[in-house]
Parts: structure tokens; sequence; C-alpha cells
């Protein structure tokens, strides 16, 4: 199924979405992400050695569904794909998109992620549902 604009902006409105990712056995494992939508795609940044983006390598198949700060679901399951981007363009507009959307927050885990030296490590994840 594939989202629309108008549902589109209505799940942006939340602050988590569960990711769903599938292991090699089928298995979903389910982790609450923040996100933020751009240009019809949502975009999710992660640890790029984190074992969602070793699953993604996989199988692309994805499901979301707007979720608590804990992964409690608070909606229904939406199926997608997903993959790792590293077009500079696309990144510098996933980070601009997400950094819009939670403000504070996205600049506070940035400056800790600089501080730790974790920040050349991340992954942005480009999902299309």
């Amino acid at each position: 199924m594939t989202m629309d604009a108008r549902s589109l902006t209505t799940l942006d409105c939340e602050s988590y979405i569960s990711l769903s990712t599938y292991r090699r056995n089928g298995k979903a494992v389910e982790t609450p992400v923040w996100f933020a939508a751009r240009s019809g795609k949502i975009y999710v940044f992660t640890e790029s050695r984190a074992g969602k983006v070793k699953r993604l390598r996989n199988d692309a198949r994805i499901r979301i569904a707007p979720c608590g700060i804990r992964g409690k679901r608070k909606g229904t399951w939406i199926e997608g794909s997903a993959r790792r981007i590293d077009d500079p363009e696309l990144v510098r507009g996933a980070y601009q998109a997400l950094s819009r959307k939670y403000g504070w927050r996205m600049r506070l885990t940035d400056f800790v992620s600089r501080l730790s030296g974790r920040i050349d490590h991340r992954a942005i994840l480009e999902l299309d549902v």
C-alpha cells in the first residue's frame, strides 16, 4: 500500500514510528525511531552498524506504524521498502527535514554524536511506503 500525501502528512505529526525489518529467518524486528517526511519519502537516521541496516542489506521489506517512545504501536502497519542512501544531496535534505521536525532535540543529538565521534558513523535510510 502506498501512502498518499495526506496520510504521510498525518503520520509526520507523530514523534516516533516503529520500523520493522526482517531477519534472514523471516522474523520481524521492531525498533522505535525518529523520522521525517520529505518529498513523499520518509527518512530515518541510525548507526551505520545497527542491526536494522544489516537486515535491510538482505531484505528491503519493511513495515512502519506510529508508536510511542518505547515502541508501543498506536496504529496499523504500513508495508513498504527501505534502502540506505549515500547521495550527499539526499542525505543533506534528510537531515534538514529531521532538524526542522525535532529542533533542539536533533541539535543536541548531533552535538553528542560529534563529541563521541559517532556522527561520521551514521546511516540515512529512505523509506518508501
